[in-house]
């Protein structure tokens, strides 16, 4: 006897392909089972599909739970540095010097000492960069790991972030002096290839970071996986960190122009000048938060592109 009852109606549910049931109650949208590793509403992984919107989320999210610690560290580590930097370049810049000995009527001949003078601005100007990269990436690990623990409630302290920052800033130090060179040797080449490097080679340091192998090649490969997304962000944090260092520096250089070709030649104009600099280079701060905090955003986001991934498991990767 051939049986004729209908075939079973497949189940389905939310969390099947077919639609929903009221017999077959499915998990609902989004929702996925334990030590899966990856949850769309963390608080620092943007979730692929989450779109501009998550990501702006997850970055003034990080601002707000993390800035008490934050501006200390961006204070100590980028606008102290920058702002003690420009202070004795200003001192010992020899152009004042060179304009006084060439007078009202300009010789063809150099200014005395000139090859000295200017060996001596650029080991200052070279040395003081490498001095200030190495402080900078102190910050930028010490941010990097209060951000990180923050966002799966873990406790964090100004002490303990510059302590990891230590441990962690020759390794980043070293990449990044790569990654400068690179992109300086691009930009001697037209500038568009330096433009290209900077943005391939912009996740270098969080790779570095978290996952301690192959910044450079990890972040190209990023880079060319998801070209228009990462692309995107990386681009915003670039405005950011352009609109949020122009405008002071030009402040900057309007002021000290107009204090003379020595400002350090008289107290007045000297004092001046060192407020002036110490308060543009605390008008740049926002752009330093935007970058550091912009940056690993995105590089979380990346990571969720590829596989699986949450706070607490880049959290155990910084160590």
């Amino acid at each position: 006897m051939t049986d004729q009852s209908p075939p079973p109606t497949p189940p389905s549910g939310p969390g099947s392909p077919y639609g929903g049931q009221p017999w077959y109650p499915g998990p609902p949208f989004g929702w996925y089972p334990p030590g899966y590793g990856f949850d769309p509403n963390d608080a620092l992984v943007t979730p692929p599909g989450a779109g501009l919107g998550g990501w702006f989320n997850r970055c003034g999210g990080a601002l707000r739970r993390g800035w008490r610690q934050l501006l200390p560290i961006m204070l100590l580590t980028q606008v102290l540095p920058a702002a003690v930097f420009s202070v004795i370049s200003l001192g010992l810049d020899p152009t004042a010097k060179w304009a006084v000995q060439a007078g009202p009527n300009a010789s063809p001949a150099l200014p005395d000492n000139f090859v000295a003078d200017l060996l001596s601005l650029l080991v200052l100007l070279v040395g003081g960069s490498l001095v200030i990269g190495l402080v900078q990436a102190v910050g930028w690990a010490a941010g990097s790991w209060v951000i990180t623990r923050q966002a799966v409630g873990q406790p964090v302290s100004l002490e303990s972030a510059l302590r990891y920052g230590l441990r962690r800033a020759l390794g980043l130090w070293g990449w990044t002096l790569l990654v400068s060179l690179l992109v300086g040797v691009g930009i001697c080449f037209c500038v568009l290839p330096g433009i290209y490097l900077a943005f391939a080679l912009s996740m270098a340091g969080p790779v570095y970071l978290f996952e301690r192998n192959n910044p450079i090649g990890r972040s190209f490969r990023m880079f060319h996986d998801r070209l228009g997304l990462l692309l995107g962000r990386v681009a915003l944090v670039v405005l950011a960190v352009i609109v949020g260092t122009l405008i002071p520096g030009g402040l900057e250089g309007v002021v000290t122009s107009a204090l003379g070709t020595d400002p350090f030649a008289a107290p007045g104009t000297a004092v001046v000048a060192v407020v002036v600099i110490g308060i543009t280079a605390l008008l740049a701060l926002p752009a330093h938060l935007a970058q550091l905090i912009g940056l690993l955003v995105t590089y979380a986001e990346q990571r969720a592109h590829e596989a699986p991934v949450n706070a607490a498991g880049l959290a155990a990767e910084l160590g």
